[in-house]
């Protein structure tokens, strides 16, 4: 029989908190040092990190209050947001917005990933400060948890909840290399024109992006977070860069490209921000909905607008925004409706895999989702858990 066992946690781990080198001293940046922020695991969907954007030197940890993190250190963001977390894969260091659990043997690392992944509105709860929130390292210390006191059993629950997230993962980057196929072939056909013998075919028209796309701008309903509090969470509420929410019904039903509209609309290499969604949804006022027409399908226009730079057509100093008169305005070749159409039966294949893996993922990630509350409290025996069972979709009773 299992023991569980009451802790705090800075009585089996050490808390450590980073810093910052002087960004004025240019011999501090640009070493091998991973240096984290919070803003690397923003949107960050893995367990394991390795890197960040920045590196820093030797030289510029010893000049600041930045300690070298151990390999399976747990990172927690501690401030700008709470609750960011994962766990190091390599020796790495991160600035002030972080306190690191570094735990003592006989103690899982990811064990407690998922532990403190089941516990983030606690952790939250226990932060103060008046300007923003932020929980110190004397309130991590201070976290309290009911664990399994024998480590094999800390590793079985984590080995479940982890064998789900390793499918996930798995399946993202299949999507990943999917979605490469796609972009070289588009980029073979309609940019390169190899299969035209390397120039691009008289009977193509140069047109405006608006022979090619159907907005339907009109239908969408901004919901205030008031309206979407109550509301049954069925399906998804599309901002302008991701979902936001889920909501009790659907505006739009198919398949879609969103284009941000305003505030974040293009990447760092000038591209649009696109989101490419399927099934019911429901989608606010910050992004272009858009649909094919003249035998463009959704699949091609995302393709196309992934590697097109719309810099240009881009207007607002303090809040940057694509209005629909320059979205159609975007410059695009009309190739032949034969092209289009050999073009999508090649790839169309590609994207409905993608769409399969998504859905898996959401099925997978229910599942997670729905046990480590379980696993976490001993409500669920991990003994009884047949994760190959579930993962193969044999097992609906979880």
């Amino acid at each position: 029989m299992t023991t569980w066992k009451e802790i705090k946690l800075g009585e089996i781990a050490d808390v450590i908190g980073g810093g910052t080198p002087s960004t004025k001293n240019s011999s501090f940046w640009g070493g091998e040092i991973p240096w984290l922020t919070p803003k690397d695991l923003s949107g960050y969907n893995k367990r394991y990190i390795s890197e960040g954007e920045r590196n820093i030197t030797l030289e510029g940890l010893n000049s600041s209050s930045s300690r070298l993190l151990p390999k399976n250190t747990i990172l927690l963001t501690s401030r700008a947001p709470i609750g960011y977390l994962a766990i190091s894969s390599t020796s790495l260091c991160t600035n002030q917005g972080f306190k690191s659990i570094v735990l003592k043997q006989g103690f899982d690392p990811l064990f407690f990933f998922y532990l403190l992944k089941n516990n983030i509105e606690y952790i939250i709860s226990m932060s103060s400060g008046s300007t923003f929130a932020e929980i110190s390292g004397s309130q991590v210390k201070n976290l309290t948890f009911r664990i399994p006191e024998d480590i094999d059993v800390q590793k079985k629950i984590a080995g479940v909840l982890s064998a789900l997230d390793d499918k996930i993962e798995l399946n993202n980057q299949i999507n990943s290399n999917l979605e490469q196929q796609a972009q070289a072939l588009f980029k073979s056909w309609f940019i390169d024109f190899e299969p035209f013998g390397g120039k691009m075919p008289n009977d193509w028209e140069p047109a405006n992006v608006e022979k090619a796309i159907a907005l339907h701008d009109s239908q969408r309903i901004p919901l205030s977070s008031n309206q979407r509090m109550n509301m049954e969470k069925r399906y998804p509420y599309y901002g302008a860069t991701s979902i936001m929410d889920f909501v009790d019904n659907y505006i739009f039903d198919g398949k879609f490209l969103l284009l941000a509209e305003d505030g974040t609309v293009i990447d760092k290499n000038d591209r649009p921000v696109l989101q490419y969604v399927y099934g019911k949804f429901w989608a606010n006022n910050h992004a272009h909905v858009i649909s094919g027409k003249n035998g463009f399908s959704v699949e091609f226009l995302y393709l196309f607008f992934k590697q097109t730079n719309i810099k240009g057509f881009v207007t607002g100093a303090v809040q940057p925004k694509i209005n629909q008169a320059n979205l159609k305005s975007i410059p695009i070749n009309i190739p032949t409706k034969n092209i289009l159409s050999e073009f999508d039966v090649i790839i169309q294949p590609l994207f409905n895999l993608f769409i399969k893996n998504n859905n898996e993922n959401q099925r997978l990630s229910e599942i997670r989702d729905s046990l480590l509350p379980k696993l976490m409290s001993g409500e669920i025996d991990v003994s009884k858990v047949d994760i190959e069972q579930i993962i193969n979709n044999k097992d609906s009773s979880l």
